[in-house]
């Protein structure tokens, strides 16, 4: 079992940053990859941007440029760092670890941007 703990979520104002940190713990041998989804009241959850241990990245549409997603092996987490943010990145945040091809999932942080 991989147990997965988000922070860093808040109210910033738009164009504003935040950095979103997921820390993992307990059975986390042979996590290939780690991700953050996020999704808004209503809608679906997208994925924001994926990481493997080995340092690839994938990001959703139109986000790379502003966010950038980074992993710390020796501290087990992953970081999503966001810039320029606006209004529509508005969304309950969450952290994801895939570990022999299923996924685990954090609580999930809010981020919420809003003069």
């Amino acid at each position: 079992q991989v147990h997965l703990v988000e922070s860093g979520g808040g109210l910033v104002q738009p164009g504003g940053s935040l950095r979103l940190s997921c820390a993992a713990s307990g059975n986390i041998f042979r996590i290939s990859a780690m991700a953050w989804y996020r999704q808004a009241p209503g809608k679906q959850r997208d994925l924001v941007a994926s990481i493997t241990m080995g340092g690839s990245t994938k990001y959703g549409d139109s986000l790379k440029g502003r966010f950038a997603i980074s992993v710390d092996n020796a501290k087990n987490s992953v970081y999503l760092q966001m810039n320029s943010l606006k209004p529509e990145d508005t969304a309950v945040y969450y952290c994801s670890a895939q570990q022999n091809d299923y996924d685990y999932w954090g609580q999930g942080t809010q981020v919420t941007v809003s003069s």
